[in-house]
């Protein structure tokens, strides 16, 4: 009876061990998360194995008193399971360290303690290829998690190249987006193609990932991707936009700001369904965020927050039939969550969803999702069309997972623009 206790106990841990929550804030007092490659602030957490690349991370505490934060990092593999390696494995120096950096906000209405780091920092480096996850905890203990962030440590060693195409079907040829490509395996030991997993991302989203891809075609060391069905992606429209890098005047978008309260409340005007107006091309930030402002000189620890509501309002101003509506983007944690679901005011006849905000310029849009069907992807049929001119970023990352090996090696990875569609950006 005590061995099948313990068989069931450490089955039990195996499971709990091997879910991994990438990307979720754990504590309603951290905002605004941020992790990318230095000075840019609108590309997805990539290094490169063994180089000097480094990411900055930045979040919030609000509150007016720092606190001990530690970080440490997890590996995983292509779907984001817990590699079996030990962090000694994976890590070269500490396995934990001390955030120090810090700054008590000035300036701003709604007191926050800003925090921020490079990483990886001397004293910790990864060693190995793959999908990591960032943790972040109080007090030097994991069991106090504040936030996890997807980053990615790549060892380029296959070739990828890779277009945007029209599908063939005519029922999708004027609404989806096809990924066409190919990957040279021939400076890996591959043998067996189902060595290699293949994941393409639009605009950096997980939630309507392509993931698992077979090849349509083998040639020697070459896998050519070509099924009609597997890298379709609905192409949307171009994404929604709000400024608020200033709280003292309107810009075009927000409708009025009250600012009686702390935080203050700015009211964004009221979106339309866009699905019947013609596609119109402009600039847009693929749902990133830009921290900004224009009343500061420094905006990670002199900006403002501010509840934004935002509003969608439906033709007939009734709700969809049997669909949740979302708000995506790099505001919402660019999830199919809680924390980008919106409510429907029966009184307006609108979808609403309010957001504690810092000052920037952000970039959403909105997408439904079928509550019938459990595994439903998110798409913007219905809010905004899908037009497939709109400009999209494509992220295609290679996994290799050798013969005896522990995890899924990231050892390729190409960005493409729909805007350039072949395979060099």
């Amino acid at each position: 009876m005590k061995q099948i206790v313990c068989i069931v106990f450490i089955f039990f841990n195996t499971i709990v061990q091997g879910q991994v929550q990438p990307d979720k804030v754990f504590m309603t007092s951290i905002r605004t998360v941020k992790l990318f490659p230095q000075n840019n602030q609108f590309a997805l957490p990539i290094i490169g194995l063994n180089s000097t690349d480094q990411l900055e991370l930045h979040f919030d505490d609000l509150g007016a008193y720092p606190k001990n934060y530690f970080y440490t990092y997890q590996l995983c593999n292509a779907d984001w399971t817990e590699a079996q390696w030990s962090p000694f494995d994976y890590i070269r120096g500490f396995q934990q360290n001390r955030i120090s950096q810090y700054r008590v906000s000035s300036i701003a209405q709604v007191q926050y303690v800003h925090y921020q780091a490079m990483l990886p920092e001397r004293s910790a480096v990864p060693t190995r290829s793959g999908n990591y996850i960032l943790k972040v905890f109080q007090d030097a203990d994991t069991a106090k998690l504040l936030f996890t962030r997807r980053f990615y440590v790549v060892d380029n060693k296959v070739g990828i190249a890779a277009q945007m195409q029209q599908p063939f079907s005519a029922q999708l040829n004027q609404t989806h987006q096809k990924i066409q490509l190919a990957v040279n395996t021939a400076p890996l030991s591959a043998i067996n193609p189902q060595q290699i997993q293949t994941t393409i991302l639009q605009n950096g989203r997980w939630d309507n990932a392509a993931q698992k891809l077979q090849p349509s075609f083998i040639r020697g060391s070459l896998l050519e991707y070509n099924a009609e069905q597997d890298c379709l992606f609905p192409a949307g429209k171009e994404y929604r936009w709000l400024d608020l890098r200033s709280l003292r005047f309107e810009s075009d978008r927000v409708e009025r700001i009250a600012r009686t309260s702390i935080p203050v409340l700015v009211y964004a005007k009221t979106d339309a369904i866009r699905t019947s107006l013609r596609y119109l091309w402009y600039r847009d930030l693929n749902g990133f965020s830009d921290i900004s402002t224009t009343e500061s000189i420094n905006p990670w620890w002199q900006s403002d927050y501010a509840e934004v509501e935002f509003t969608l309002a439906t033709e007939n101003k009734q709700p969809f039939n049997q669909q949740s509506v979302y708000i995506v983007g790099e505001l919402s944690g660019n999830q199919i969550s809680d924390s980008s679901l919106m409510e429907f005011d029966e009184r307006k006849g609108v979808y609403y969803k309010r957001l504690l905000l810092k000052q920037g310029y952000y970039s959403y849009t909105y997408v439904t999702k079928d509550n019938k069907r459990l595994q439903a992807i998110a798409n913007p049929a219905l809010t905004e069309g899908n037009y497939w001119e709109t400009e999209n970023n494509y992220t295609i990352l290679v996994y290799y997972r050798p013969f005896g090996g522990r995890h899924d090696e990231l050892v390729g990875l190409r960005q493409l623009s729909s805007l350039l569609p072949n395979s060099r950006l």
